[in-house]
Formats: C-alpha cells, sequence, structure tokens
C-alpha cells in the first residue's frame, strides 16, 4: 500500500471514528447496560452498520461556538414548548380543524452534517415533521400543521431558515459561518440603503427647475397673465 492510500485509510478512520463511537453509546443505551459485554458487541454492531450500509464520508467541521451552542439549546429548548402547546391548542379547539401542508424548503448554507441537524432539530419541534429530504438541491420537505394561507406557509419556511442560521452559527464551518456573516452585512446593508432612500425630501441640485409638483400651479398663473 502507498503512502498516499494509508493517509487516505487514516483519514477515513479518523472521521469515521466519532459516528463509530456514537453507535456503540446509542447500543448500550439501548440495552441499558454499560458492560465490556455491550460494548464488544456495540463495536461489532457498528463495525457492520458502517460496512454493510455504508454511507458518505460525512466530515465534521472542527468548530464550535460555545456562546451559539448554548444559545441554540435555550432557543430550541424554548421552540419545544411553544410548539407542544401550540399543537394542544390547536388540536383542542372544537371549532377550527388545524390546517396542514407539505412544504419545501431549500436550505442556503448547509453541507450534509449540517442540513441533517437542520432535519432533526426541525422534526423534534412539535407541530413539523421532516418527510424527504433531497440531498442534490439541498431542499428538505416538511409536514406542517397550522397552515391556513400563504403567508403561514412562508412562515414556516423562515422557521426553518433561521434553525439552519443558528445552527451554522453554532456548529457549521468557518467558510459557512463567514458566508452567513457576509450575506447578513449585505441585508443590513441593503436594509439601510432602502430606508435613506425612502427619504420624503430627496437632495436636488443647486439651480435646478422647481418640482414637478407645482408644474400645474406655475401654469395656471401664467395663463392668467
Amino acid at each position: 500500500m502507498s503512502a498516499a492510500a494509508k493517509r487516505g485509510l487514516w483519514r477515513e478512520i479518523g472521521l469515521q471514528l466519532p459516528f463509530l463511537l456514537w453507535l456503540v453509546v446509542l447500543w448500550m443505551l439501548l440495552w441499558g447496560q454499560f458492560t465490556v459485554l455491550s460494548a464488544v458487541t456495540g463495536i461489532a454492531v457498528a463495525l457492520f452498520v458502517t460496512r454493510v450500509f455504508r454511507l458518505p464520508t460525512i466530515e465534521l467541521s472542527g468548530r464550535i461556538n460555545l456562546w451559539w451552542a448554548a444559545i441554540l439549546v435555550v432557543q430550541f429548548l424554548a421552540a419545544v414548548v411553544h410548539g407542544s402547546l401550540s399543537v394542544a391548542v390547536q388540536v383542542l379547539n372544537p371549532r377550527r380543524a388545524p390546517g396542514a401542508a407539505i412544504i419545501a424548503v431549500p436550505l442556503r448554507y448547509a453541507d450534509d452534517l449540517v442540513m441533517t441537524h437542520v432535519a432533526v432539530t426541525s422534526s423534534l419541534i412539535p407541530g413539523s415533521l421532516v418527510v424527504e429530504a433531497d440531498r442534490d438541491t439541498r431542499t428538505l420537505y416538511l409536514h406542517v400543521i397550522g397552515v391556513r394561507s400563504l403567508e403561514d406557509v412562508e412562515r414556516q419556511r423562515a422557521g426553518v431558515l433561521r434553525w439552519e442560521r443558528r445552527i451554522v452559527r453554532a456548529l457549521g464551518s468557518p467558510a459557512q459561518a463567514a458566508q452567513l456573516r457576509a450575506d447578513e452585512r449585505a441585508e443590513a446593508e441593503r436594509l439601510g440603503g432602502t430606508v435613506a432612500g425612502s427619504s420624503p425630501t430627496p437632495h436636488r441640485p443647486k439651480g435646478s427647475g422647481p418640482s414637478t409638483g407645482s408644474g400645474p400651479a406655475q401654469g395656471s398663473e401664467e395663463g392668467r397673465r
């Protein structure tokens, strides 16, 4: 085996090792046993799953922003509580049946890892469930309740995109975080330019003629002369 092939093998092992360990932990939690036997059987099952049901290697971003991660956890817990109450109110309301729809949400910054985080987060919040994910177009399809108009659809779609931005801030790669910050700055500048451009008294150079609004009055005065 060549040196390049060995480096590629060790790199793949390093990338897959966190997922193997996580599968072993899930196996031990499933059986409720933290013993040597459960660890050995968990390793065997994890190797079998990753070798037989082989998926493309997902590379971790290597970046965690602890501040944004803490905010993400708090916002997620608050969203779970709010979603539970909202679903309960809609289900128990005898006068109106909760509307439902399947919406498509094209993600803007997601790679495979961020897309998975967004899908899991959206599915864990009561009221929405990911029914399909298109990896090629980075699009999530969600079944949501409480939708009765196009405004509700856009509100649900904007909510998923907000979770994507929150996850990118907390766990995204440096390139994803930089792109998000650049887009937010551009959006802020655009909104600032829109507000400045909507001034009710636009600037006129010196020596320019009267405004258009004074034309009819001036014409009527000349006619009287």
